[in-house]
C-alpha cells in the first residue's frame, strides 16, 4: 500500500483524506456479512462515553453499538485488520506521525435517529490516539439513510459531509479533527482503527 501525494498534502493541511475502494468490492461484500452476522447474533453492546470513573451510557450523545475485534476473529476481519495496520506503516512513514498499535471496533447504529454529537477521538489530557480510519461496510447507502459523517477541518468554517459508502476509508488525526455522525434513519456499519503514538 502506499499513500498519494495529495493524501499526504490533505492529512497535513485538512487533518484527513478520504479514499474509495480500500478493500476492493468482493473483499468488501464478505467483510460486510461477517460483521452482519455478529450483530444478528447480539455480541455488540451500547457504547459509552468517557473513560475509567467518568464512563457512562448516554445516547442524547451517542447511539452506536460496538464490540472491539482482535485478530482471528474471522479470515475477512483478518483482512482488513491487515488492511488496516499496512495502512499505520504507510501513514506514519509518509506523514510522518510515528504511530504503533491499533485497536479495531465494529459499531453499529440501529437507526431511529442514534447519533454521535460532535467529538474528538483523543480523549483530553492524555497522548493517545493519533490517527483514526473509518471503515464502512453500508452496500446500497442512500441519503435517506443518514448517518453522514460530518468533518470539521481546522482553519475553515465549513464542515464536510461524508457518505459512509461501501468500502470507503476515512483517515483523520485524532487529535486534531471534530467529527460527528449526523442522525442514522437506517442501519449503519463501520469498522474503525485508532492508532496510538509510538512508546511504552
Amino acid at each position: 500500500m502506499e499513500l498519494t501525494g495529495s493524501e499526504v498534502e490533505a492529512l497535513g493541511s485538512h487533518g484527513y483524506f478520504v479514499r474509495d475502494g480500500f478493500l476492493g468490492e468482493a473483499l468488501a461484500l464478505r467483510v460486510r456479512a461477517v460483521a452482519l452476522a455478529r450483530v444478528e447474533a447480539r455480541t455488540l453492546r451500547p457504547a459509552g462515553i468517557r473513560r475509567g470513573a467518568n464512563h457512562t451510557l448516554d445516547t442524547s450523545v451517542r447511539g452506536d453499538h460496538i464490540e472491539w475485534v482482535l485478530p482471528g476473529a474471522s479470515p475477512e476481519l483478518d483482512a482488513l485488520w491487515h488492511r488496516f495496520q499496512a495502512l499505520g506503516e504507510v501513514v506514519s512513514t509518509g506523514a510522518y506521525l510515528g504511530l504503533g498499535r491499533f485497536d479495531v471496533q465494529l459499531a453499529c447504529y440501529p437507526g431511529g435517529g442514534t447519533h454521535y454529537a460532535r467529538h474528538l477521538d483523543a480523549f483530553p489530557g492524555q497522548s493517545n490516539r493519533r490517527l483514526t480510519a473509518v471503515w464502512y461496510a453500508n452496500a446500497d447507502w442512500k441519503p435517506e439513510h443518514g448517518g453522514v459523517l460530518r468533518l470539521f477541518p481546522e482553519g475553515t468554517d465549513t464542515p464536510v459531509d461524508v457518505p459512509p459508502v461501501l468500502d470507503r476509508v476515512v483517515v483523520f488525526l485524532s487529535e486534531r479533527l471534530e467529527h460527528e455522525v449526523l442522525p442514522v434513519h437506517a442501519s449503519r456499519l463501520a469498522l474503525t482503527a485508532w492508532f496510538s503514538g509510538q512508546g511504552p
